[in-house]
């Protein structure tokens, strides 16, 4: 069973209705937009949106409008940090900003998050859009306070959370408070359906710092996206904390110099793995989700239920 099957209705109808959301007749934007469509990944967002509707209620019109400015402003925010990582490539295609340079990325990041505040203020939507706004500024403070540490490499494993919190569990927290809002729960099942997301959330990052690493360990061959975009995460952190002083001298100058080589690389994975970082990582992610599932088991029985746990054992297990 996917998680997905109790929405795959409420998906196909959203796919379909999601680019009429943002349309231009501007050319050059509305050749950009139609683009970005193509660049699906799992649906995650509107799919938590969804479940989380159907588990507290019947899916309407306002779960749509939510499913829809969760994914503009998700959509808006993976432009902009593809410009400010100097990605090349998204989801197995060329990036914005590799096609049509950093200006013209930004520009269109801008215009899908005012397209946002037009659809909630036009529909009246202004419980769904503090939802979305929240998650807009604190992943805007993470990303910033990820570049102020990263000067200096003084992450520990507190600000570590406290970035990853920011970045990537207060959007699915967003997500989950907008399905909720969307049917009209209560104050407490709001906060409840943000918490479950905030764990995942949690859980979700974890696992995405680690799937470096497992590809490593399971093809020899070392990727080290993060290292050698100097990203602090927390296989890392825990390794250089069990470190002897010659041992974090070694990892921190390979971190410092954002090494391309192969073998640094190599060493850096290698070393993190023998010193328990990956295993700690697991025991953190695992601890998260398990969080995520008690929250969980508060919600209404149900189908939807039933497919938000295996949403978050997927987060557990997933590869990419």
């Amino acid at each position: 069973m996917d998680f997905r099957d109790p929405i795959r209705a409420e998906l196909a109808q959203f796919n379909k209705d999601f680019p009429e959301a943002f349309r231009s007749k501007v050319a050059l934007l509305d050749l950009i937009l139609r683009y970005m469509v193509r660049q699906k990944g799992k649906q995650l967002r509107p799919s938590l949106v969804f479940l989380v509707a159907k588990a507290f209620g019947t899916v309407g019109p306002r779960s749509f409008r939510g499913a829809t400015l969760v994914e503009l402003m998700h959509t808006a925010t993976l432009v902009h940090d593809d410009v400010v990582d100097e990605s090349a490539v998204r989801r197995g295609m060329f990036s914005i900003n590799a096609l049509w340079k950093n200006k013209i990325a930004v520009l269109v990041g801008d215009y899908m998050l005012s397209k946002v505040l037009l659809l909630a203020v036009e529909s009246g939507d202004h419980d769904l859009l503090q939802a979305v706004s929240s998650a807009v500024r604190s992943m805007s403070e993470g990303e910033l306070l990820q570049i102020e540490k990263a000067r200096r490499l003084d992450i520990d494993e507190s600000v570590y959370y406290e970035i990853i919190e920011k970045k990537t569990a207060s959007l699915m927290a967003s997500c989950c408070a907008v399905g909720a809002v969307s049917v009209g729960a209560d104050e407490a099942a709001v906060k409840q359906a943000a918490q479950f997301g905030n764990a995942l959330g949690m859980g979700f990052q974890i696992q995405d710092d680690l799937l470096d690493y497992q590809a490593y360990g399971q093809s020899g061959k070392p990727s080290g996206i993060d290292v050698r975009e100097q990203k602090m995460t927390l296989p890392l952190i825990y390794a250089l904390r069990r470190a002897d002083s010659a041992q974090k001298k070694e990892l921190m100058r390979i971190v410092r110099r954002k090494s391309n080589d192969p073998e640094h690389i190599r060493t850096l994975m290698t070393e993190v793995a023998r010193l328990g970082g990956l295993e700690y990582a697991m025991l953190r992610r695992d601890a998260y989700l398990d969080s995520a599932r008690r929250i969980l088991a508060e919600f209404p029985a149900g189908e939807a239920r039933s497919s938000l746990e295996l949403l978050v054992d997927f987060v557990g297990q997933r590869a990419k």
